[in-house]
């Protein structure tokens, strides 16, 4: 069975297609217990990265627009994937249907290398067996070891030196088995660089900004009518929330403009499985070989990711066009960059 797993980041970062994995769905075999943690531990890094890299590349410039001034920006931020995250520790799980000779595996942003995995469980009080292969990930498709995301940006001057920011894709099809995203980001900026007296007849500027985002994503998993796993109207659904809160800073100069920030950033995303899923298990019975099992499919499998961020970057001004990059330190390092046109 093949999967485009979290094919969203290759339909918005334009340059990257995640890779079909074969058999990861097989993880359900093992106890619903099992295939949670499984699963959690393959998702993490892929999840986690996703929520630094939408938390960036909001700004390029503290100095807002004058009011219905305005500028289109677009983009990407990829959030770099620490080389301690491209594995996990199988028997850390505490796994209790799961064996392996293997002691790692790789997780979404790790290598391309599958890892054979047992199953040894129980079915009608029955000892049975099957293997699966946990999937490779995508390590060699990402660039620069980066989770990327999309920088779609419109923000618009408004009175009270206020900025309103714009993320927006409608409900858009994806795919060839009915998949569908949408995402809605807003943020505010509000220049405060007036509080500070004398500063505002000097090129630095002072703001305070926040913003949030959402998006949501599903696909289906084709049927499968056999195998060792047979799937029926399956379903994934991905659902990314995301926020962040700063003070910047920037130094404008006609040509040249360096900005930075420091603040706080959250998020959470969740990642659920519906559908019929049955399992094909093996006896060792000559007579009977194998027993098929209705899976139970684990519940939410849900992400975390928040801490302080410190972000620094230039801006090259060419009259209305703009071409900006920045990076910033933050749980997953991550890097935006981008171009703008921008009228004031």
């Amino acid at each position: 069975m093949k999967k485009c797993i979290l094919i969203f980041l290759g339909v918005f970062a334009l340059t990257f297609n995640t890779k079909a994995q074969d058999g990861f769905e097989n993880i359900l075999l093992a106890d619903a217990a099992d295939s949670k943690k499984l699963m959690q531990a393959y998702f993490a890094p892929g999840m986690e990265g996703f929520i630094n890299a939408m938390n960036n590349g909001w700004y390029h410039t503290a100095k807002v627009h004058k009011p219905f001034g305005f500028d289109l920006a677009i983009g990407l931020s990829g959030a770099a994937i620490p080389s301690e995250k491209e594995l996990f520790n199988i028997s850390a799980l505490g796994l209790t249907s799961v064996s392996s000779t293997a002691t790692t595996a790789s997780t979404f942003a790790g290598p391309n290398q599958s890892t054979s995995m047992t199953v040894m469980t129980t079915v009608n009080g029955q000892n049975v067996t099957a293997t699966f292969d946990s999937p490779g990930g995508v390590l060699d498709d990402l660039p620069a070891k980066a989770v990327p995301a999309p920088i779609v940006q419109l923000s618009v001057g408004l009175p009270w030196k206020l900025e309103g920011m714009l993320r927006f894709v409608p409900e858009t099809n994806i795919g060839k088995d009915d998949g569908s995203v949408k995402m809605l980001g807003l943020g505010l900026k509000k220049e405060i660089t007036s509080w500070f007296g004398p500063l505002d007849k000097t090129p630095l500027h002072v703001s305070l900004l926040a913003a949030y985002t959402t998006m949501d994503v599903n696909y289906g998993i084709p049927d499968q009518t056999s195998g060792e796993l047979q799937v029926q109207n399956a379903l994934t659904e991905f659902n990314l929330k995301a926020f962040t809160m700063q003070a910047i800073a920037s130094l404008n100069w006609p040509i040249i403009n360096l900005y930075g920030g420091f603040g706080y950033n959250s998020g959470s995303s969740s990642y659920a499985m519906s559908g019929t899923f049955k399992g094909v298990y093996q006896t060792g019975n000559p007579a009977s070989p194998t027993v098929e099992k209705t899976l139970t499919v684990p519940s939410n499998l849900d992400f975390d990711s928040s801490g302080f961020t410190t972000t620094v970057g230039a801006r090259l001004s060419l009259g209305f066009f703009k071409i900006f990059g920045s990076y910033a330190i933050q749980e997953y390092n991550t890097f935006s960059a981008g171009v703008a046109i921008s009228i004031r």
